[in-house]
C-alpha cells in the first residue's frame, strides 16, 4: 500500500489538538511518523480487531476492507480516500468507493484534512448513528447457491 502521510500527519495534529481524546494510529510504511500519539506500521489482526471493537470513532481511508469491518462491528466511520493524483494510491477508485457509501448510516465521507480534522472533533461530540451490523460470513442460502451452480458447472464423464 502506498503511503498516507496527508492523512496520518492530520490525525497526529489532531491528536496534538485535543489531548484527553485517546488516539491509535495505524501508518503503513510512510515516512511521517506520529509525534502526538501512539502509532503501529501494521498491526496483527487480532490486535487492529481488539482496537477496532473499543474505539469510539474508526477513521480510515476508503478501503473497501476498512469499510467492511467497521461495518462488521457498528462504529461510526469517518472516511477520507486516498487520491491518485498525490501519490496516495494507483487509481481514483477510493473516490467511487466513497461515491458509494458516503449515504450509508454511520459513514461520514470527507475530501480534505481541515475537512477530517473538524469532523473527527464533532463525532467524538455527536456520534453518528450507525446502521445494521453486517456478517462477515456467507449466508447459508449463498453458499448453497454457489455450491448449486457449481455442480451444474462441472463437467460429467
Amino acid at each position: 500500500m502506498l503511503p498516507f502521510d496527508r492523512f496520518v500527519r492530520a490525525v497526529d495534529e489532531w491528536a496534538r489538538d485535543n489531548p484527553r481524546q485517546p488516539v491509535f494510529i495505524q501508518i503503513g510504511e510512510g515516512a511521517y511518523e506520529p509525534r502526538h500519539a501512539p502509532f503501529a506500521r501494521i498491526m496483527p489482526m487480532t490486535e487492529y480487531r481488539e482496537r477496532l471493537r473499543g474505539c469510539s470513532l474508526f477513521v480510515a481511508h476508503v478501503g473497501m476492507g476498512a469499510i467492511l469491518q467497521g461495518l462488521e462491528e457498528g462504529k461510526q466511520m469517518l472516511l477520507m480516500p486516498r487520491r491518485h493524483d498525490l501519490g496516495e494510491h494507483t487509481t481514483e477508485h477510493q473516490l467511487h468507493t466513497a461515491a458509494r457509501f458516503g449515504d450509508r448510516p454511520g459513514i461520514r465521507i470527507v475530501e480534505d484534512v481541515p475537512q477530517l480534522k473538524a469532523e473527527m472533533s464533532r463525532l467524538i461530540g455527536e456520534p453518528l448513528r450507525t446502521g445494521e451490523t453486517i456478517s462477515n460470513e456467507a449466508s447459508p442460502g449463498l453458499i448453497a447457491g454457489v455450491a448449486k451452480f457449481l455442480d451444474r458447472a462441472r463437467p460429467r464423464p
